[in-house]
């Protein structure tokens, strides 16, 4: 997918990166075949039991360059919290709405 992706891309000189439309191309293709939350689910499991691995990289890249973010500090916070909040708010609302949906929640 990351090829087509790419290929398409280019193709069609999108303004987007092409990893990306290879993750919009491979949801396309599990939204069509009907089993799109089996699929997800058996292969979310194994991931989510070491998310903490996913975490590496950004820490890395903070600490590299932990000089640039010493002089601008504040934006860098700001910014970080403001999208972890920003990141909860929406998956606890999109998880609000599925159950709704499945008529679980209240």
């Amino acid at each position: 997918m990351l090829f087509a992706g790419a290929t398409l891309g280019r193709w069609l000189a999108l303004p987007v990166p092409p990893a990306i439309v290879g993750m919009m191309l491979l949801l396309l293709a599990l939204g069509c075949s009907g089993r799109l939350a089996h699929v997800v689910e058996s292969a979310s499991l194994p991931l989510l039991k070491h998310m903490m691995l996913f975490f590496i990289p950004t820490v890395a890249g903070v600490m590299e360059q932990f000089q640039i973010l010493r002089s601008g500090w504040l934006p860098f916070m700001v910014a970080s919290i403001a999208g972890a909040a920003l990141t909860l708010a929406v998956t606890a609302f999109t998880l609000q709405m599925l159950l709704k949906r499945q008529g679980i929640g209240a």
